[in-house]
């Protein structure tokens, strides 16, 4: 496998600009893929359930959040919430994973951890083999700011109501600096930090993301997968019975977001070499630790996505069947994907395709896991 990288050695790897030199480390990421999880390239068929974009937050970059009464604001019912949960299961979803904005008006009898509990219920009562993959940190922080709860008191409720794993979104870029600009009002570094390992020790697997290609600096960059490889060695070192499942490269995504953000960015869909190019650095920086990575069809359409499987990546993401964060931000890659096209686009590669869970047990034709 090889030692891991220092952070210097890592700044340097993505501040390469020679041909021969990206191709290399394009050669390095595959090579280690293919140690580190062999040739099958994975997918999972989910659903996404984005609740409400009413949101008390007002991130830089989002296009997705409303304010109560504007035009485009929504909040799904507990009728809705079953009804999409019952359309994911019929069409064969092994996993729905559930996010949305920070409302403060969603309580019940004046408390938020209440109304989230109903969530889960409102699904995992119906369909209990569901996996449910919900509620990102800042949505935890943001129940235990509202009921004057501990972050632990909030994860273990959600658990033992029926959530089995955390999106380990609101990430963003680990860097509080970066922070500052791109979602001031978001969790800060070591908070994000502090609750996903909480996460980990109370048995809740996590995945991780980094949103880049906006105002961060390669040195940022790498601190960020720097930051999420020792909170993975913390979990196994440690011992918890949970860790960090995946990690996910998010392009970003500017076409729609605020105009001072565009500004600064200077472009409005992801440049496919620069994500490329990070998620072969990924694998050499994370593969020791978190050996799937994946990239997002979302935000660099199904072709950049599957070309992204010879740069270090081993899975291709889910089915999704409707997403609203990215594609109000502008992205291009759609909000569906048939399980057929994704399978097509593995084999384009000469390589095989498996479907899989959420925590990357396979799964047979009649969607039992492999064990």
């Amino acid at each position: 496998m090889g030692d891991d990288l220092s952070p210097a050695e890592g700044v340097l790897l993505v501040t390469q600009t020679d041909p021969g030199a990206i191709a290399a480390i394009r050669a390095t990421a595959d090579q280690l893929r293919q140690q580190q999880v062999g040739d099958t390239v994975t997918y999972v068929i989910n659903r996404n359930i984005n609740f409400t974009n009413i949101c008390e937050q007002h991130c830089s970059f989002c296009a997705f959040r409303r304010d109560a009464g504007d035009a485009g604001a929504y909040w799904l019912d507990w009728t809705q919430i079953l009804e999409k949960s019952q359309d994911a299961v019929r069409r064969g979803a092994t996993e729905i994973c559930m996010q949305g904005g920070l409302n403060p008006e969603a309580q019940i009898e004046g408390k938020s951890l209440t109304y989230y509990l109903k969530l889960v219920a409102t699904i995992k009562q119906e369909f209990p083999q569901i996996h449910l993959h919900a509620f990102s940190p800042q949505e935890v922080q943001f129940i235990a700011r509202i009921d004057g709860l501990t972050y632990a008191e909030v994860i273990a409720a959600l658990r033992d109501a029926g959530v089995n794993s955390m999106p380990g979104t609101a990430a963003e870029v680990l860097d509080d600096q970066v922070r500052r600009v791109l979602c001031p009002e978001k969790i800060d570094t070591a908070t994000w930090l502090e609750i996903v390992s909480t996460a980990h020790k109370l048995g809740l697997h996590t995945t991780s993301t980094m949103l880049s290609g906006h105002i961060e600096t390669p040195s940022q960059q790498i601190g960020h997968l720097e930051k999420l490889r020792s909170l993975q060695q913390t979990a196994v070192q440690k011992g918890y019975p949970a860790k960090i499942t995946e990690f996910i490269l998010l392009p970003f995504v500017g076409q729609e977001a605020p105009k001072s953000l565009r500004r600064r960015v200077g472009r409005d869909q992801p440049v496919l070499a620069d994500a490329l190019h990070l998620s072969a650095v990924a694998r050499i920086y994370l593969g020791n630790w978190i050996s799937n990575h994946q990239p997002s069809w979302v935000k660099l359409g199904l072709s950049g996505a599957t070309e992204a499987l010879v740069w270090g990546c081993n899975d291709i993401g889910g089915t999704l069947m409707e997403e609203h964060i990215t594609s109000m931000a502008g992205a291009v890659g759609g909000t569906f994907m048939d399980v057929t096209t994704l399978q097509t686009a593995i084999a384009s590669l000469g390589r095989p395709y498996q479907q899989r869970d959420t925590l990357y047990q396979k799964i047979n034709q009649s969607g039992l896991a492999i064990v």
